[in-house]
Protein backbone atom coordinates (compact mmCIF):
# COMPACT_ATOMS: atom_id res chain seq x y z
CA UNK A 1 0.00 0.00 0.00
CA UNK A 2 0.87 3.49 -0.33
CA UNK A 3 0.00 6.50 1.66
CA UNK A 4 0.32 10.16 0.63
CA UNK A 5 -1.22 13.56 -0.08
CA UNK A 6 -3.39 15.67 -2.84
CA UNK A 7 -2.48 14.02 -6.21
CA UNK A 8 -4.08 11.34 -6.30
CA UNK A 9 -4.20 7.54 -6.67
CA UNK A 10 -3.95 4.37 -8.65
CA UNK A 11 -4.30 0.50 -8.02
CA UNK A 12 -4.30 -1.79 -10.86
CA UNK A 13 -2.84 -5.17 -11.48
CA UNK A 14 0.38 -4.37 -13.11
CA UNK A 15 2.71 -1.92 -12.20
CA UNK A 16 2.69 -1.05 -15.86
CA UNK A 17 -0.96 -0.82 -15.89
CA UNK A 18 -0.80 1.34 -12.83
CA UNK A 19 2.21 3.45 -13.74
CA UNK A 20 0.09 4.19 -17.48
CA UNK A 21 -2.67 6.14 -15.22
CA UNK A 22 0.34 7.64 -12.93
CA UNK A 23 1.75 9.31 -15.96
CA UNK A 24 -1.65 10.60 -17.40
CA UNK A 25 -2.91 12.07 -13.71
CA UNK A 26 0.56 13.82 -13.56
CA UNK A 27 0.10 15.32 -16.83
CA UNK A 28 -3.24 16.67 -16.31
CA UNK A 29 -5.68 14.69 -16.79
CA UNK A 30 -8.41 13.24 -14.78
CA UNK A 31 -9.61 10.08 -13.00
CA UNK A 32 -11.32 9.04 -16.25
CA UNK A 33 -8.60 9.65 -18.80
CA UNK A 34 -5.70 8.13 -16.64
CA UNK A 35 -8.51 4.71 -16.54
CA UNK A 36 -8.95 4.57 -20.29
CA UNK A 37 -4.89 4.75 -20.06
CA UNK A 38 -4.52 2.20 -17.55
CA UNK A 39 -7.26 -0.09 -19.52
CA UNK A 40 -5.17 0.11 -22.91
CA UNK A 41 -2.03 -0.37 -21.23
CA UNK A 42 -3.68 -3.35 -19.29
CA UNK A 43 -4.45 -5.11 -22.53
CA UNK A 44 -0.52 -5.20 -23.43
CA UNK A 45 0.33 -5.60 -19.69
CA UNK A 46 -1.93 -7.83 -18.86
CA UNK A 47 -2.53 -10.17 -21.73
CA UNK A 48 -4.26 -12.87 -19.94
CA UNK A 49 -6.73 -10.23 -18.19
CA UNK A 50 -7.66 -7.80 -20.41
CA UNK A 51 -7.97 -7.45 -24.17
CA UNK A 52 -10.16 -5.73 -26.63
CA UNK A 53 -11.71 -8.43 -27.83
CA UNK A 54 -13.49 -8.74 -24.40
CA UNK A 55 -15.48 -6.28 -22.27
CA UNK A 56 -16.38 -4.50 -18.93
CA UNK A 57 -17.61 -2.26 -16.93
CA UNK A 58 -16.69 1.48 -15.43
CA UNK A 59 -18.31 3.29 -12.53
CA UNK A 60 -17.90 6.93 -12.32
CA UNK A 61 -17.93 8.80 -9.34
CA UNK A 62 -17.70 12.85 -11.29
CA UNK A 63 -16.64 15.14 -8.23
CA UNK A 64 -20.14 16.70 -7.94
CA UNK A 65 -22.22 14.86 -10.09
CA UNK A 66 -24.51 11.80 -9.81
CA UNK A 67 -22.25 8.47 -10.41
CA UNK A 68 -23.02 6.38 -13.58
CA UNK A 69 -22.44 2.82 -14.78
CA UNK A 70 -21.34 2.11 -18.40
CA UNK A 71 -21.51 -0.78 -19.56
CA UNK A 72 -19.69 -2.36 -22.10
CA UNK A 73 -19.39 -6.32 -21.15
CA UNK A 74 -20.08 -8.80 -24.32
CA UNK A 75 -23.44 -9.55 -25.71
CA UNK A 76 -24.54 -12.46 -27.46
CA UNK A 77 -24.77 -12.94 -31.27
CA UNK A 78 -28.11 -12.17 -32.60
CA UNK A 79 -28.58 -15.73 -34.47
CA UNK A 80 -29.45 -18.17 -31.36
CA UNK A 81 -26.26 -20.96 -30.94
CA UNK A 82 -25.59 -23.67 -33.18
CA UNK A 83 -24.45 -26.91 -31.92
CA UNK A 84 -23.82 -29.07 -34.51
CA UNK A 85 -20.56 -27.48 -36.71
CA UNK A 86 -20.08 -25.24 -33.93
CA UNK A 87 -16.00 -24.81 -33.05
CA UNK A 88 -16.67 -25.20 -29.15
CA UNK A 89 -14.27 -27.23 -26.90
CA UNK A 90 -13.40 -27.61 -23.20
CA UNK A 91 -10.01 -27.03 -21.70
CA UNK A 92 -9.08 -27.18 -17.84
CA UNK A 93 -7.22 -24.65 -16.16
CA UNK A 94 -5.19 -25.80 -13.15
CA UNK A 95 -4.86 -23.76 -10.35
CA UNK A 96 -3.04 -26.77 -8.15
CA UNK A 97 -5.34 -26.51 -5.30
CA UNK A 98 -8.31 -26.85 -7.91
CA UNK A 99 -9.29 -26.86 -11.55
CA UNK A 100 -12.17 -24.89 -13.50
CA UNK A 101 -13.45 -25.93 -16.61
CA UNK A 102 -13.70 -23.62 -19.36
CA UNK A 103 -14.74 -23.76 -23.33
CA UNK A 104 -12.96 -21.89 -26.54
CA UNK A 105 -13.15 -21.91 -29.73
CA UNK A 106 -14.79 -19.49 -32.40
CA UNK A 107 -17.74 -20.82 -31.20
CA UNK A 108 -17.46 -19.15 -27.57
CA UNK A 109 -16.88 -15.59 -28.92
CA UNK A 110 -19.56 -12.97 -27.95
CA UNK A 111 -19.64 -9.75 -29.14
CA UNK A 112 -17.13 -7.47 -27.74
CA UNK A 113 -17.64 -3.80 -26.30
CA UNK A 114 -14.23 -2.70 -24.93
CA UNK A 115 -13.02 -1.02 -28.14
CA UNK A 116 -16.41 1.22 -28.00
CA UNK A 117 -16.41 1.46 -24.11
CA UNK A 118 -12.89 2.97 -24.78
CA UNK A 119 -14.38 5.63 -27.34
CA UNK A 120 -17.67 6.01 -25.56
CA UNK A 121 -16.50 6.59 -22.06
CA UNK A 122 -13.78 9.05 -23.14
CA UNK A 123 -16.60 11.31 -25.09
CA UNK A 124 -18.44 11.44 -21.66
CA UNK A 125 -16.03 12.16 -19.19
CA UNK A 126 -12.35 12.20 -21.09
CA UNK A 127 -10.82 15.21 -20.51
CA UNK A 128 -6.99 14.32 -22.62
CA UNK A 129 -6.74 13.65 -26.37
CA UNK A 130 -7.44 9.91 -26.73
CA UNK A 131 -3.72 10.08 -28.87
CA UNK A 132 -2.39 10.96 -25.46
CA UNK A 133 -3.88 8.44 -23.59
CA UNK A 134 -2.54 5.59 -25.30
CA UNK A 135 0.95 6.61 -25.46
CA UNK A 136 2.08 4.40 -22.83
CA UNK A 137 0.49 0.96 -24.10
CA UNK A 138 1.91 2.13 -27.48
CA UNK A 139 5.65 2.44 -25.82
CA UNK A 140 4.81 -1.14 -23.80
CA UNK A 141 3.73 -3.08 -26.75
CA UNK A 142 6.68 -1.99 -28.86
CA UNK A 143 9.23 -2.06 -26.07
CA UNK A 144 7.91 -4.92 -24.34
CA UNK A 145 9.01 -6.05 -20.69
CA UNK A 146 10.36 -8.54 -18.63
CA UNK A 147 7.50 -11.27 -17.58
CA UNK A 148 6.63 -11.30 -13.77
CA UNK A 149 6.50 -14.97 -11.52
CA UNK A 150 2.83 -14.19 -11.37
CA UNK A 151 2.55 -13.84 -15.20
CA UNK A 152 4.51 -16.93 -15.39
CA UNK A 153 2.15 -18.90 -13.28
CA UNK A 154 -1.17 -17.68 -14.60
CA UNK A 155 -0.11 -18.45 -18.19
CA UNK A 156 0.86 -22.32 -17.01
CA UNK A 157 -2.49 -21.85 -15.93
CA UNK A 158 -4.38 -21.38 -19.23
CA UNK A 159 -1.39 -22.36 -21.46
CA UNK A 160 -3.56 -24.73 -23.65
CA UNK A 161 -5.82 -21.54 -24.84
CA UNK A 162 -2.61 -19.24 -25.39
CA UNK A 163 -1.05 -22.35 -28.06
CA UNK A 164 -4.05 -22.97 -29.52
CA UNK A 165 -4.21 -21.47 -32.63
CA UNK A 166 -0.87 -20.01 -35.07
CA UNK A 167 -1.68 -16.36 -34.28
CA UNK A 168 -1.80 -17.08 -30.94
CA UNK A 169 1.60 -19.09 -30.78
CA UNK A 170 3.31 -16.15 -32.98
CA UNK A 171 2.68 -14.13 -29.73
CA UNK A 172 2.71 -15.80 -27.20
CA UNK A 173 5.49 -18.39 -28.17
CA UNK A 174 8.99 -18.41 -27.19
CA UNK A 175 11.13 -17.18 -29.86
CA UNK A 176 12.20 -19.50 -31.46
CA UNK A 177 10.50 -22.37 -30.06
CA UNK A 178 7.31 -21.98 -31.69
CA UNK A 179 5.61 -25.25 -29.23
CA UNK A 180 6.76 -23.73 -26.35
CA UNK A 181 4.56 -21.22 -24.44
CA UNK A 182 6.53 -18.01 -22.70
CA UNK A 183 6.78 -17.96 -19.45
CA UNK A 184 8.55 -16.03 -16.22
CA UNK A 185 11.63 -13.83 -17.10
CA UNK A 186 10.78 -14.12 -20.52
CA UNK A 187 10.73 -10.39 -22.66
CA UNK A 188 6.98 -10.23 -23.93
CA UNK A 189 6.20 -7.64 -27.12
CA UNK A 190 3.17 -7.10 -29.25
CA UNK A 191 4.00 -5.22 -32.03
CA UNK A 192 0.51 -6.09 -33.73
CA UNK A 193 -1.20 -4.72 -30.86
CA UNK A 194 0.90 -1.20 -31.09
CA UNK A 195 0.05 -0.80 -34.85
CA UNK A 196 -3.67 -2.06 -34.00
CA UNK A 197 -4.20 0.88 -31.78
CA UNK A 198 -2.37 3.50 -33.44
CA UNK A 199 -4.55 2.70 -35.98
CA UNK A 200 -7.76 2.22 -33.80
CA UNK A 201 -6.78 5.91 -32.62
CA UNK A 202 -6.61 7.63 -36.24
CA UNK A 203 -9.49 6.13 -37.83
CA UNK A 204 -11.80 5.42 -34.47
CA UNK A 205 -13.86 2.87 -33.36
CA UNK A 206 -15.65 1.72 -36.47
CA UNK A 207 -12.51 0.58 -37.75
CA UNK A 208 -13.05 -2.31 -35.36
CA UNK A 209 -17.02 -2.88 -35.72
CA UNK A 210 -17.61 -2.13 -39.55
CA UNK A 211 -14.25 -2.10 -40.81
CA UNK A 212 -11.50 -4.10 -41.80
CA UNK A 213 -11.63 -5.90 -38.33
CA UNK A 214 -14.89 -6.59 -38.28
CA UNK A 215 -14.86 -8.33 -41.93
CA UNK A 216 -11.97 -10.79 -40.76
CA UNK A 217 -13.68 -11.79 -37.88
CA UNK A 218 -17.16 -12.64 -39.49
CA UNK A 219 -15.62 -14.52 -42.56
CA UNK A 220 -13.39 -16.62 -39.91
CA UNK A 221 -16.52 -17.25 -37.77
CA UNK A 222 -18.28 -18.52 -41.61
CA UNK A 223 -15.32 -20.57 -42.33
CA UNK A 224 -14.70 -21.88 -39.13
CA UNK A 225 -17.63 -22.77 -36.64
CA UNK A 226 -18.03 -19.54 -34.64
CA UNK A 227 -21.58 -17.58 -34.68
CA UNK A 228 -20.34 -13.60 -34.94
CA UNK A 229 -21.10 -11.70 -38.25
CA UNK A 230 -20.91 -8.47 -39.68
CA UNK A 231 -24.48 -7.29 -38.12
CA UNK A 232 -23.65 -8.15 -34.62
CA UNK A 233 -20.51 -6.41 -34.17
CA UNK A 234 -22.39 -2.87 -36.48
CA UNK A 235 -25.19 -3.04 -33.46
CA UNK A 236 -23.34 -3.14 -30.45
CA UNK A 237 -23.49 0.05 -28.38
CA UNK A 238 -22.22 0.60 -25.11
CA UNK A 239 -24.69 1.51 -22.31
CA UNK A 240 -25.27 3.61 -19.19
CA UNK A 241 -26.74 3.02 -16.48
CA UNK A 242 -27.58 4.11 -12.61
CA UNK A 243 -25.37 2.19 -10.06
CA UNK A 244 -27.42 0.13 -7.84
CA UNK A 245 -26.87 1.84 -4.65
CA UNK A 246 -27.21 -0.08 -1.20
CA UNK A 247 -27.01 1.02 2.74
CA UNK A 248 -24.72 -1.02 4.90
CA UNK A 249 -23.02 -0.03 8.38
CA UNK A 250 -23.87 3.37 8.07
CA UNK A 251 -21.74 3.44 4.73
CA UNK A 252 -23.52 3.93 1.28
CA UNK A 253 -22.03 1.03 -1.65
CA UNK A 254 -22.35 2.23 -4.99
CA UNK A 255 -22.03 -1.16 -7.56
CA UNK A 256 -22.84 -3.09 -10.75
CA UNK A 257 -26.86 -2.97 -11.45
CA UNK A 258 -28.74 -5.45 -13.33
CA UNK A 259 -28.98 -7.46 -15.65
CA UNK A 260 -24.99 -8.03 -14.12
CA UNK A 261 -25.52 -10.11 -11.24
CA UNK A 262 -22.27 -9.30 -9.08
CA UNK A 263 -23.69 -6.53 -7.52
CA UNK A 264 -26.79 -7.26 -6.93
CA UNK A 265 -25.77 -10.58 -5.15
CA UNK A 266 -22.95 -8.47 -3.66
CA UNK A 267 -25.64 -6.17 -2.03
CA UNK A 268 -27.91 -8.89 -1.27
CA UNK A 269 -25.33 -10.69 0.67
CA UNK A 270 -24.33 -7.35 2.34
CA UNK A 271 -28.37 -6.98 3.50
CA UNK A 272 -28.25 -10.57 4.56
CA UNK A 273 -25.46 -9.90 7.49
CA UNK A 274 -26.18 -6.47 8.33
CA UNK A 275 -28.33 -6.72 11.67
CA UNK A 276 -27.66 -10.90 11.82
CA UNK A 277 -25.37 -10.49 14.25
CA UNK A 278 -21.40 -12.39 13.77
CA UNK A 279 -20.25 -9.14 12.83
CA UNK A 280 -20.06 -7.59 16.52
CA UNK A 281 -17.24 -9.28 17.63
CA UNK A 282 -13.59 -8.46 16.20
CA UNK A 283 -12.27 -9.93 13.05
CA UNK A 284 -11.49 -13.92 12.86
CA UNK A 285 -13.85 -14.52 15.89
CA UNK A 286 -15.55 -17.72 14.97
CA UNK A 287 -19.23 -16.07 14.60
CA UNK A 288 -17.59 -13.39 11.92
CA UNK A 289 -16.17 -16.60 9.63
CA UNK A 290 -19.05 -18.75 10.48
CA UNK A 291 -21.82 -15.97 9.56
CA UNK A 292 -19.85 -15.07 6.53
CA UNK A 293 -19.74 -18.68 5.29
CA UNK A 294 -23.08 -18.96 5.36
CA UNK A 295 -24.11 -15.75 4.13
CA UNK A 296 -22.14 -17.06 0.99
CA UNK A 297 -23.49 -20.38 0.57
CA UNK A 298 -27.05 -18.73 1.03
CA UNK A 299 -26.29 -16.27 -1.59
CA UNK A 300 -24.56 -19.02 -4.04
CA UNK A 301 -28.27 -20.62 -3.45
CA UNK A 302 -30.50 -17.44 -3.72
CA UNK A 303 -28.78 -17.04 -6.98
CA UNK A 304 -29.34 -20.49 -8.04
CA UNK A 305 -33.27 -21.11 -6.73
CA UNK A 306 -34.29 -17.53 -7.99
CA UNK A 307 -33.60 -17.77 -11.63
CA UNK A 308 -32.18 -14.78 -14.05
CA UNK A 309 -35.85 -13.43 -13.81
CA UNK A 310 -36.33 -13.12 -10.46
CA UNK A 311 -33.11 -12.18 -9.27
CA UNK A 312 -33.83 -8.51 -8.79
CA UNK A 313 -36.57 -8.96 -6.14
CA UNK A 314 -33.67 -10.80 -3.81
CA UNK A 315 -33.36 -7.39 -2.79
CA UNK A 316 -37.29 -6.70 -1.09
CA UNK A 317 -37.30 -6.81 2.39
CA UNK A 318 -39.16 -9.58 2.65
CA UNK A 319 -36.71 -11.48 0.77
CA UNK A 320 -33.84 -10.50 2.74
CA UNK A 321 -36.06 -10.44 6.06
CA UNK A 322 -36.30 -14.53 5.42
CA UNK A 323 -32.44 -15.18 4.11
CA UNK A 324 -31.59 -13.30 7.46
CA UNK A 325 -33.75 -16.11 9.05
CA UNK A 326 -32.03 -18.49 7.78
CA UNK A 327 -28.55 -17.71 8.44
CA UNK A 328 -29.14 -18.16 11.59
CA UNK A 329 -30.78 -21.46 11.17
CA UNK A 330 -28.28 -22.50 8.68
CA UNK A 331 -27.53 -26.41 9.03
CA UNK A 332 -24.07 -27.30 11.45
CA UNK A 333 -23.61 -29.99 8.70
CA UNK A 334 -22.55 -29.66 5.32
CA UNK A 335 -10.44 -16.70 -14.91
CA UNK A 336 -9.63 -14.17 -16.45
CA UNK A 337 -10.42 -10.22 -15.24
CA UNK A 338 -8.40 -7.65 -14.33
CA UNK A 339 -9.15 -4.10 -12.43
CA UNK A 340 -8.40 -0.44 -12.27
CA UNK A 341 -9.16 1.78 -9.57
CA UNK A 342 -8.18 5.86 -9.45
CA UNK A 343 -9.01 8.49 -7.91
CA UNK A 344 -7.64 11.71 -8.81
CA UNK A 345 -6.71 14.97 -6.63
CA UNK A 346 -10.37 17.36 -8.26
CA UNK A 347 -12.23 14.10 -6.11
CA UNK A 348 -13.35 12.40 -9.49
CA UNK A 349 -13.39 8.66 -8.81
CA UNK A 350 -13.50 5.76 -11.42
CA UNK A 351 -13.76 1.51 -10.67
CA UNK A 352 -13.00 -0.34 -13.99
CA UNK A 353 -13.33 -3.72 -14.30
CA UNK A 354 -12.11 -5.51 -17.34
CA UNK A 355 -12.32 -9.49 -18.60
CA UNK A 356 -11.78 -11.19 -21.67
CA UNK A 357 -13.11 -14.41 -19.73
CA UNK A 358 -9.74 -16.85 -20.69
CA UNK A 359 -9.66 -15.73 -24.10
CA UNK A 360 -11.56 -17.98 -26.95
CA UNK A 361 -7.87 -19.15 -28.46
CA UNK A 362 -8.44 -16.71 -31.16
CA UNK A 363 -6.47 -13.98 -32.41
CA UNK A 364 -7.70 -11.61 -34.42
CA UNK A 365 -4.67 -11.57 -38.03
CA UNK A 366 -2.54 -8.99 -37.72
CA UNK A 367 -3.99 -7.07 -34.75
CA UNK A 368 -2.44 -9.22 -31.57
CA UNK A 369 -6.16 -9.04 -30.00
CA UNK A 370 -7.42 -12.27 -28.53
CA UNK A 371 -10.94 -12.57 -29.04
CA UNK A 372 -12.98 -13.48 -25.72
CA UNK A 373 -14.69 -16.92 -25.20
CA UNK A 374 -18.02 -15.59 -22.69
CA UNK A 375 -19.96 -17.72 -24.27
CA UNK A 376 -18.05 -20.89 -22.88
CA UNK A 377 -17.84 -19.21 -19.17
CA UNK A 378 -20.26 -21.25 -16.91
CA UNK A 379 -20.71 -18.57 -14.02
CA UNK A 380 -22.41 -15.99 -16.94
CA UNK A 381 -24.25 -19.14 -18.77
CA UNK A 382 -25.62 -21.19 -15.35
CA UNK A 383 -28.97 -22.40 -17.37
CA UNK A 384 -26.29 -23.68 -20.09
CA UNK A 385 -23.99 -22.91 -23.11
CA UNK A 386 -27.07 -23.61 -25.69
CA UNK A 387 -29.54 -21.88 -23.90
CA UNK A 388 -28.86 -17.83 -24.30
CA UNK A 389 -31.30 -15.30 -26.06
CA UNK A 390 -29.87 -13.99 -29.23
CA UNK A 391 -28.59 -9.89 -29.31
CA UNK A 392 -28.78 -9.84 -25.55
CA UNK A 393 -26.02 -7.92 -23.33
CA UNK A 394 -24.37 -10.67 -20.91
CA UNK A 395 -24.64 -10.46 -17.19
CA UNK A 396 -21.76 -10.82 -14.67
CA UNK A 397 -19.79 -11.09 -11.85
CA UNK A 398 -18.08 -8.44 -12.62
CA UNK A 399 -18.62 -5.16 -9.70
CA UNK A 400 -17.05 -2.26 -10.02
CA UNK A 401 -17.97 -0.21 -6.72
CA UNK A 402 -17.71 2.35 -4.86
CA UNK A 403 -18.25 2.30 -0.96
CA UNK A 404 -18.46 5.51 0.96
CA UNK A 405 -17.79 5.65 4.34
CA UNK A 406 -16.81 7.39 7.66
CA UNK A 407 -15.62 10.60 5.04
CA UNK A 408 -13.45 7.71 2.80
CA UNK A 409 -14.15 7.26 -0.56
CA UNK A 410 -13.34 4.14 -1.75
CA UNK A 411 -13.26 2.76 -5.36
CA UNK A 412 -12.83 -1.30 -6.13
CA UNK A 413 -13.24 -4.10 -8.07
CA UNK A 414 -11.69 -7.87 -8.74
CA UNK A 415 -11.20 -10.40 -11.38
CA UNK A 416 -11.41 -14.05 -10.84
CA UNK A 417 -14.87 -15.45 -12.15
CA UNK A 418 -17.40 -16.41 -9.39
CA UNK A 419 -14.86 -15.70 -6.85
CA UNK A 420 -15.32 -11.85 -7.45
CA UNK A 421 -18.34 -11.20 -5.52
CA UNK A 422 -17.21 -12.83 -2.72
CA UNK A 423 -13.93 -11.15 -3.08
CA UNK A 424 -15.73 -7.82 -3.09
CA UNK A 425 -17.74 -8.79 -0.55
CA UNK A 426 -15.06 -9.60 2.03
CA UNK A 427 -13.42 -6.99 1.25
CA UNK A 428 -16.02 -4.41 1.97
CA UNK A 429 -16.85 -5.83 5.17
CA UNK A 430 -13.35 -5.83 5.89
CA UNK A 431 -13.07 -1.57 5.63
CA UNK A 432 -16.76 -0.70 6.96
CA UNK A 433 -17.49 -3.50 9.82
CA UNK A 434 -14.31 -3.93 10.85
CA UNK A 435 -12.42 -0.73 10.03
CA UNK A 436 -9.23 -2.10 8.29
CA UNK A 437 -7.30 0.22 6.55
CA UNK A 438 -6.80 -0.89 3.10
CA UNK A 439 -3.88 -2.60 2.32
CA UNK A 440 -4.55 -4.65 5.73
CA UNK A 441 -8.76 -5.11 3.83
CA UNK A 442 -6.99 -6.36 0.57
CA UNK A 443 -4.66 -8.79 2.04
CA UNK A 444 -6.88 -10.60 4.55
CA UNK A 445 -7.34 -14.31 3.57
CA UNK A 446 -10.37 -15.19 2.12
CA UNK A 447 -13.46 -17.82 1.80
CA UNK A 448 -15.75 -18.40 -0.93
CA UNK A 449 -18.55 -21.43 -0.56
CA UNK A 450 -20.51 -22.28 -4.69
CA UNK A 451 -22.71 -25.82 -4.56
CA UNK A 452 -22.01 -25.85 -0.24
CA UNK A 453 -18.15 -26.68 -0.92
CA UNK A 454 -15.99 -24.42 0.98
CA UNK A 455 -12.50 -22.96 0.28
CA UNK A 456 -10.48 -21.69 2.40
CA UNK A 457 -7.16 -19.38 2.73
CA UNK A 458 -4.29 -19.62 5.17
CA UNK A 459 -4.34 -16.69 8.12
CA UNK A 460 -7.36 -17.15 9.83
CA UNK A 461 -7.34 -18.08 13.47
CA UNK A 462 -7.60 -21.90 14.59
CA UNK A 463 -10.49 -21.45 16.56
CA UNK A 464 -12.35 -19.84 13.66
CA UNK A 465 -11.19 -22.08 11.07
CA UNK A 466 -12.11 -24.71 13.05
CA UNK A 467 -15.61 -23.63 13.66
CA UNK A 468 -16.59 -23.08 10.32
CA UNK A 469 -14.86 -26.60 8.87
CA UNK A 470 -16.79 -28.48 11.31
CA UNK A 471 -19.90 -26.39 9.69
CA UNK A 472 -18.83 -27.12 6.25
CA UNK A 473 -17.53 -30.52 6.18
CA UNK A 474 -16.48 -30.31 2.23
CA UNK A 475 -13.76 -27.91 2.39
CA UNK A 476 -10.49 -27.19 0.71
CA UNK A 477 -7.89 -25.76 2.72
CA UNK A 478 -5.27 -23.91 0.42
CA UNK A 479 -1.91 -24.27 1.46
CA UNK A 480 -1.32 -20.10 0.27
CA UNK A 481 -2.60 -17.17 -1.28
CA UNK A 482 -4.06 -17.62 -4.73
CA UNK A 483 -5.53 -15.66 -7.52
CA UNK A 484 -7.98 -18.34 -7.64
CA UNK A 485 -9.97 -16.01 -5.23
CA UNK A 486 -10.00 -12.60 -7.09
CA UNK A 487 -7.44 -9.64 -7.04
CA UNK A 488 -9.54 -6.50 -5.48
CA UNK A 489 -7.37 -3.50 -6.31
CA UNK A 490 -8.75 -0.41 -4.38
CA UNK A 491 -7.74 3.24 -4.60
CA UNK A 492 -9.21 5.37 -1.40
CA UNK A 493 -9.42 9.02 -0.66
CA UNK A 494 -9.81 10.52 2.53
CA UNK A 495 -10.01 13.78 3.96
CA UNK A 496 -6.42 14.99 3.68
CA UNK A 497 -4.65 11.82 2.07
CA UNK A 498 -4.78 9.05 -0.34
CA UNK A 499 -4.95 5.38 0.16
CA UNK A 500 -3.59 2.64 -2.52
CA UNK A 501 -3.73 -0.91 -2.63
CA UNK A 502 -2.85 -3.44 -4.92
CA UNK A 503 -4.27 -7.22 -4.11
CA UNK A 504 -0.46 -9.66 -3.75
CA UNK A 505 -2.41 -12.43 -5.38
CA UNK A 506 -2.53 -11.04 -7.88
CA UNK A 507 0.31 -9.14 -8.63
CA UNK A 508 -0.82 -5.84 -7.86
CA UNK A 509 0.46 -2.42 -7.88
CA UNK A 510 -0.82 0.83 -6.26
CA UNK A 511 0.72 4.13 -7.06
CA UNK A 512 -0.22 7.72 -4.93
CA UNK A 513 0.84 10.73 -6.23
CA UNK A 514 1.89 14.52 -4.46
CA UNK A 515 -0.15 17.54 -5.96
Amino acid sequence: MTVGGPGGAVAAGHPLTANAAAEVLRAGGNAFDAALAAMCAATVAEPVLASFGGGGFLLARPAGQAARLFDFFAQTPMRGPEPHGRDFHSVVADFGAAQQEFHIGLGSMAVPGAVDGLFHVHRALGRMPLERLVEPALAVARDGYELTPFQGYLFDVVGQIYMAGEEARHIFARPGASDRLIGAGDRFRNPDAADFLDALVREGRDLFYMGEVAHRVAEDCRAGGGTLTERDLAAYRTEERQPLSVDFAGARILTNPPPSTGGLLIAFALKVLEGAGGLGGPWGAPSHLTALARALDLTDGARRDAGPDHLVRLLAPETVAAYRGALALHPQVRRGTTHISVIDGDANACALTLSNGEGSGYVVPGTGVMMNNMLGEEDINPHGFDSWPPGVRLGSMMAPTAVLARDRLHVLGSGGSNRIRTAILQVILNLVAFAMPAEAAVAAPRIHVERGHLDIEPGWPREARDAVTAEFSDFRAWPERNLFFGGVHTAVRGAADFEAAGDPRRAGAAAVLDA
